[in-house]
């Protein structure tokens, strides 16, 4: 799974802890999802999504062999 994240917080200023607080989860956590090291829960992932005022599916993508 690919994700925006970097992109996200970029263009909105956040930095990970910012994102982190704002969507209940470590620093850490961040990083590795950024790092494509962690699938976030769908809850988390819904979370972030909504910070970002985006779709889950323009956040997080999916290639059709991971579907």
């Amino acid at each position: 799974m690919k994700n925006r994240l970097k992109e996200l917080r970029a263009r909105d200023g956040f930095n990970q802890t910012e994102l982190a607080k704002r969507a209940g989860v470590s620093r850490q956590t961040i990083s590795l999802i950024e790092r494509d090291g962690f699938m976030p829960s769908l809850l988390t992932a819904v979370r972030i999504a909504r910070i970002f005022e985006e779709q889950i599916e323009d956040v997080f993508i999916f290639k059709e062999d991971e579907l």
